[in-house]
Order: structure tokens, then sequence, then C-alpha cells
């Protein structure tokens, strides 16, 4: 499966890769209610591994071929 994410890169929230999975109040979201793609907080700001964004859409793959 392609990567959408580059795995050895971090991701800052505003970065506008992160839009594909959700805006920046959905990922708040989110991290409050411990849900979504792993993530790291170092003081104020929060970042996102490529590697686990990735890890992350590969468990929420959805295959319709399999639920026939």
């Amino acid at each position: 499966m392609p990567q959408l994410f580059e795995d050895d890169r971090n991701y800052l929230l505003g970065d506008p890769e992160l839009e594909i999975i959700g805006d920046r109040e959905k990922l708040a979201q989110w991290r409050h209610k411990m849900k979504g793609p792993a993530f790291y907080r170092l003081g104020r700001k929060i970042i996102y591994r490529g590697s686990d964004l990735n890890a992350w859409v590969a468990a929420n793959r959805v295959d319709p071929s399999k639920n026939a």
C-alpha cells in the first residue's frame, strides 16, 4: 500500500498534509478523547510522526470486498 505520509518526517499542527485525516479541531478532539493517531506533546507543541500516521491510516482501512 502506498504511504500517505513520509515515515521519517515530523508533522506539526498547521502542516497542510495533516488535513488529509482531519482539520485542526478534529485532531484536537481526538487527542482529548485519546483517539486518532499517536502524537507527541512537547510543551505546547503537538508533533505527529509520519510512521505513526501511516500505521493509523493502515489500521483504519476499510475493504468493502471483505464485508460481502
